[in-house]
């Protein structure tokens, strides 16, 4: 990619995201015809109407462009719901993003790989789930594997749910699933920490 000399890194940073979305909007709208496994770099840059040294400078192969794209939708569904009076709303903007994505989620998963989509997953659902036991553990002296620990067991069960949801062509609404969640784990995350305090209520220490 040319830059002229003259730019500020602001400038060259700016230019590079406007790039890499370009190149994102092009496999996305390739993924509306076909999988994503008969895509080619070359598919994606005439669409795009750049160079193939232009996609190389931004990522290594469609892959990366993809894991690219995966981090940037998460960051977006988590961008104002990572606390405790939040958290339903942050999951279930998860859930619009990998929805809103369909096309994109469903052929990376059937096609290219389960495992990358389950860690996409995993990742995007834990920094939700450790801020709000961080959150939750305020005032707590409770150690950070136990904190951990709490987020990765529900990291777990809330991505079950996401890759059942997945399979079942994402026909249940995301309302209902968030609801039902909610009403099933109100008030476990301070319990749980509750029971790994290091200064459980009413000790003296």
């Amino acid at each position: 990619m040319f830059v002229p000399a003259e730019f500020s890194f602001t400038e060259v940073s700016r230019i590079s995201d406007i790039t890499k979305r370009a190149l994102e909007a092009s496999l996305k709208n390739l993924l509306l015809k076909k999988p994503v496994n008969k895509i080619t770099i070359n598919d994606i840059v005439e669409d795009c109407g750049v160079n193939r040294a232009t996609f190389y400078y931004h990522f290594q192969d469609i892959y990366g462009l993809i894991e690219w794209s995966c981090e940037e939708d998460s960051k977006k569904a988590l961008a104002r719901h990572a606390t405790y009076d939040t958290w339903q709303q942050g999951f279930l903007d998860i859930f619009r993003a990998v929805k809103e994505n369909k096309p994109f989620i469903v052929n990376v998963y059937r096609h290219v790989s389960q495992e990358q989509i389950i860690q996409y997953l995993y990742r995007v659902v834990y920094k939700l789930l450790i801020s709000v036991v961080d959150e939750c553990a305020s005032g707590m002296n409770v150690r950070e594997e136990d904190k951990k620990f709490i987020a990765d067991f529900y990291k777990y069960a809330f991505v079950g749910l996401m890759l059942e949801w997945i399979k079942d062509d994402m026909k249940t609404p995301p309302e209902r699933i968030i609801s039902r969640l909610a009403d099933l784990i109100d008030g476990d995350v301070v319990r749980m920490l509750n029971k790994c305090r290091l200064d459980p209520p009413g000790s003296t220490s």
